[in-house]
């Protein structure tokens, strides 16, 4: 078996100090281009590991983050996690997802991971925050869901502004008649999304019909359900505005089982933007959020609060309306 590389065998192969090295992969900061980028190619060429335990013991560190989510199962998360995960494994970070199923005594379970050492922070990703986060205020950040009346750092989205660009872009194609299949009533980002749309349709001028705002719990058939009622009505909408890209996929599924054509009958409009949005018959109009960056980022403020180097703020990250095969104007735009 080939010995395991050092920072000493680094350092003898460029002329430099075993400090010098160590700084580079360490990511202190300490150490300059082109030196720093010499150091690590270097260190990938001799396949060189960090010794992560006996970092852990001089820096009283687990080394290791967690991810906190309310479903595991969403394959939103899966992007933000790869950025978490990118900006971990450059700092010699290990990243663990927990999920929570939207229960509190879990939530806290994960705090108490916190407190007992066994990670040095969490991005939190549920909603909401647990009972006992106040003792792990500089070691958690939440991402996704903002959480109103909190002294976190927060990476999210304006959510008035994305659903902006769905309404916007079905009011310049014509549409008067525009429904709402809304997230669970109580939730931060459901109303948020929810009172956008409202104000949304009072800006351009358009009348808020009741009967099309529809309530469904971001999962598939509650959007198969509430599109059901809609075309049920006596006057149907001729679009749809979905709080998330899941419940879009049901309303696509409904009015198609009907047999109505999309997006000449219905236009449908969706957001997050997940990959599914392209697999979908016809590919879905929805507006994009910057998970891999929002992952990214929240990693970034994580490792600074950790460092004492960042008090808590708001980071917002930009959103943008992808147009795709579900949205044409409609029929008859009187």
């Amino acid at each position: 078996m080939a010995a395991k590389t050092r920072i000493k065998d680094i350092a003898e192969a460029l002329d430099l100090s075993p400090a010098t090295v160590s700084r580079a992969l360490t990511s202190s900061g300490l150490v300059a281009e082109p030196t720093l980028s010499t150091i690590r190619n270097k260190a990938k060429e001799m396949n060189y590991r960090p010794n992560v335990q006996a970092r852990s013991l001089r820096t009283r560190r687990s080394m290791s983050v967690l991810v906190v989510v309310r479903d595991i199962g969403n394959p939103f998360y899966l992007e933000v996690f790869k950025g978490v995960e990118a900006v971990a494994k450059a700092n010699n970070y290990t990243v663990l997802m927990g999920n929570t199923e939207n229960d509190p005594d879990r939530e806290n379970e994960y705090i108490e991971m916190l407190h007992d050492g066994h990670a040095d922070g969490m991005i939190l990703m549920t909603g909401r925050v647990p009972e006992s986060w106040e003792n792990s205020a500089q070691k958690i950040v939440v991402a996704l869901e903002m959480i109103n009346e909190t002294a976190l750092s927060q990476v999210l989205i304006d959510n008035a502004v994305a659903v902006d660009h769905a309404i916007n872009h079905l009011v310049e194609l014509g549409h008067k008649k525009i429904a709402h299949i809304r997230g669970p009533h109580g939730e931060g980002m459901s109303d948020r999304r929810s009172e956008g749309f409202v104000k949304a349709l009072k800006r351009n001028k358009i009348e808020l019909c009741s009967e099309y705002m529809r309530s469904g719990d971001y999962h598939f058939d509650s959007g198969v359900t509430a599109t059901e009622g809609l075309l049920d009505l006596p006057v149907p909408p001729t679009a749809i505005f979905a709080s998330n890209d899941e419940m879009a996929f049901g309303a696509l599924s409904a009015a198609q089982s009907r047999g109505l054509k999309i997006p000449t009958d219905l236009s449908i409009v969706g957001l997050d933007d997940i990959y599914l949005s392209r697999a979908v018959f016809p590919a879905l109009t929805t507006v994009s959020q910057p998970r891999n960056a929002i992952g990214r980022r929240a990693m970034e403020v994580l490792l600074s609060q950790l460092d004492g180097e960042e008090k808590p703020t708001d980071h917002l990250l930009p959103t943008k309306l992808v147009e795709r095969s579900t949205t044409c104007p409609p029929k008859n735009k009187l």
